[in-house]
């Protein structure tokens, strides 16, 4: 080696291991914002970007019946009915604003309407829902009021003032998010409202509390509490169950709810009927957003979640408020992708309030700049949500290719090798099985097949393995009855006896 070719080694050596150290680029540098996963040991991955900006919906931007729809003030929900129309809670202006289907025009402005020849309005309304049969039910806040109102506007009925022994006897309700499943019954999340959600009748009746959410106080916390003074309990932290922020419901009934979480653990519940979580938790038991984050600043602390939507197929995003990023997972918890961010770019939020889907767009509204971002799925996005749902379907085989050309997108995407690991465990391929799902870190799957392919191996061979174990045993009876008899007399005769 020359002195010229050292010294050239000893210049870049120290700028390899500088390059080595440094976190690794954005996928998509052109983008505001991170798109990005995590592998299985919790480290960051940059992925290429699932979904993209393609536009927004600002009241500025539309005229009805002539006049100009105006700017929206701190909007909150939003709502797709099932004729795709897009219903949004304009809360500052006590009003909700309709869009067609295509998002191109406004179709109607509902500020009241009337009951018993009285005109009535709005007062802050913040959640808006559409059922089957096409009745909106808007959470009309400072009025204390769910209003209920035919699909030609006419008003059909009121939830209000409910009354049970659970409740206290001076109870206010202020509902803030409503929901309705297939049989009409109403879930209503309220404002200061701990026990859980509300549930309503289709007659507007109070039923009780849904899916409440226990907060656990370990032994330490239990021993100072009884032994602290009343002002000292006073000052203590308050052990209440967790507040819901937002709901939505699959087409079988189950309520997706999402809650203010303080563990960043599990913010997102899946109820069954009776109230139950039934949610997967995956394999890294976290629904809570991010896994990873800081301690200092406006990005310290986990997720803050305000909402969620199911978008289909078992798969579901939700939005978080402290970072303005959208999280989607899939009916086995398993994290498919991140996307978003704050600011004030084209496809970043300033207070994130509500999340919705039409079609493969993504919905997300923005309180604070009054308006709806609008996402529109990219190549990456597309595949990974369609492998998903053939996967959710049953149709395991189909979804290989999907999973392949996601790799050729993202070599390193464990979801992607977890995937076609399970589609091969599925065909019966339990080698190729293996070799995906070490890829994946799928350490439950990888168990499944390993244990089928032992199966295999064992039941391919067992013909040579018991004709071993005959032959095994016949030399060993040989030896015992033949061979060892023979060797102690040689032995005993090399000996021989002394004179």
């Amino acid at each position: 080696m020359t002195k010229k070719t050292r010294l050239l080694l000893r210049l870049l050596c120290p700028a390899l291991i500088l390059l080595l150290l440094l976190p690794a680029a954005r996928a998509d540098d052109t983008l505001p914002y991170d798109c990005y996963n995590y592998d299985h040991w919790n480290n960051i991955l940059y992925t290429p970007a699932p979904y993209v900006p393609s536009g927004s919906l600002a009241g500025t931007d539309y005229t009805f019946r002539g006049e100009p729809v105006g700017a929206f003030r701190t909007p909150q929900d939003l709502c797709v009915s099932p004729d795709g129309s897009l219903y949004l809670a304009d809360t500052g202006n006590n009003r909700v604003v309709v869009f067609s289907p295509d998002m191109k025009t406004v179709t109607n402005i509902i500020t009241g309407f009337e009951e018993n020849g009285v005109a009535q309005s709005f007062s802050s309304p913040s959640g808006v829902a559409v059922s089957e049969s096409r009745r909106l039910y808007i959470a009309d806040s400072q009025n204390h009021r769910i209003v209920i109102l035919n699909p030609d506007g006419s008003f059909y009925r009121y939830v209000r003032d409910p009354r049970s022994e659970v409740l206290d006897e001076n109870y206010v309700f202020t509902p803030l998010k409503v929901s309705v499943d297939y049989a009409d019954r109403v879930y209503c999340v309220a404002q200061n409202m701990f026990q859980g959600i509300m549930v309503f009748t289709a007659e507007g009746d109070f039923t009780g509390f849904f899916g409440t959410i226990s907060v656990k106080i370990s032994l330490w916390e239990k021993f100072w509490r009884k032994v602290s003074t009343k002002e000292e309990r006073s000052k203590q932290q308050l052990f209440i169950p967790t507040e819901f922020t937002g709901i939505d419901v699959d087409e079988e009934g189950f309520v997706y709810a999402s809650n203010k979480d303080t563990d960043g653990i599990q913010a997102v519940r899946r109820l069954n009927p009776r109230g139950e979580d039934v949610i997967r938790r995956g394999a890294r038991e976290n629904l809570g957003g991010d896994l990873v984050f800081g301690s200092l600043g406006n990005y310290s602390g986990p997720s803050q979640i305000v909402d969620v939507v199911y978008r289909d197929h078992g798969i579901y995003s939700l939005l978080d408020a402290r970072r303005g990023r959208v999280f989607t997972y899939d009916h086995e918890g398993s994290l498919l992708y991140i996307f978003g961010g704050l600011g004030t770019q084209s496809g970043t939020f300033r207070t994130p309030a509500a999340i919705e889907h039409v079609g493969s767009l993504l919905l997300v509204l923005d309180s604070q700049q009054a308006c709806v971002n609008l996402f529109s799925e990219t190549e990456y996005g597309s595949l990974i949500n369609r492998a998903v749902a053939l996967r959710f379907s049953g149709d395991e085989a189909q979804a290989v290719d999907l999973w392949q050309q996601v790799l050729r997108l993202d070599e390193n995407n464990e979801l992607a090798n977890a995937g076609i690991g399970k589609a091969y465990l599925s065909a019966g391929d339990n080698e190729r099985a293996l070799t995906y799902l070490r890829r994946g870190m799928n350490r439950a799957y990888y168990s499944v097949a390993f244990k089928r392919w032992r199966n295999e191996i064992l039941r391919d061979n067992i013909g040579w393995v018991l004709t071993a174990a005959v032959v095994l045993a016949a030399l060993l009876a040989v030896f015992l009855r033949v061979v060892r008899p023979k060797l102690r007399e040689k032995k005993k005769a090399k000996g021989g006896t002394p004179a």
